[in-house]
């Protein structure tokens, strides 16, 4: 004979238990929803990050390769020549520009948005200082010289939305001497 009392749960301990399974079973959703969350501000970040590094090296590609020709800047707009070696060598005019909040690439008739957020744009120049306009002077021989180093510092909206400031510097190769006509 079995004593009375020892055959199995009592309705108090079953709800206890399930109720402890319950709470345990809540937490593990909530910390899921949370990772998935904070995966998905990852990942936005990231992309903003990306895109970042990719104008940075779209500018920096576009400057080391600059040909012969004139460089002229002023405040938010950069115009120069590139070298295009995968276009059969010829030289490409480039213009760079803020426009609707991003900055613009134009190479030809299609401008090309190369970042969007950006709320402003600056070129400096350096030839023993940095000066906010190139060329400087209004000569010819003015006009035909590089800085030694271009800069560009812009205002855009960083990873997760908040604002922030990128510089980047970039040195010009020697000019090519052109041949004395």
């Amino acid at each position: 004979m079995k004593p009375q009392g020892e055959e199995g749960f009592t309705l108090i301990e079953l709800m206890i238990s399930m109720g402890l399974f319950a709470l345990i079973a809540v937490a593990g959703l909530a910390l899921v929803e949370g990772i998935i969350k904070v995966q998905g501000r990852t990942g936005q970040r990231l992309d903003r990050l990306a895109d970042l590094q990719r104008t940075m090296f779209v500018v920096s590609s576009d400057l080391d390769q600059i040909a012969g020709g004139r460089i002229e800047g002023s405040g938010g707009a950069l115009s120069f020549t590139r070298a295009a070696p995968g276009m059969g060598g010829a030289a490409v005019p480039l213009r760079y520009v803020v426009a609707g909040g991003a900055l613009v690439r134009s190479a030809g008739p299609a401008p090309q948005p190369v970042l969007a957020g950006v709320a402003a744009a600056r070129w400096r120049f350096w030839d023993g200082a940095w000066v906010d306009r190139w060329p400087v002077g209004d000569s010819d021989k003015d006009k035909d010289r590089w800085p030694r180093a271009v800069a560009l510092e812009m205002q855009v909206q960083g990873p997760g939305g908040a604002p922030g400031s990128l510089r980047r510097v970039i040195a010009l190769p020697a000019r090519p001497q052109e041949p004395p006509q």
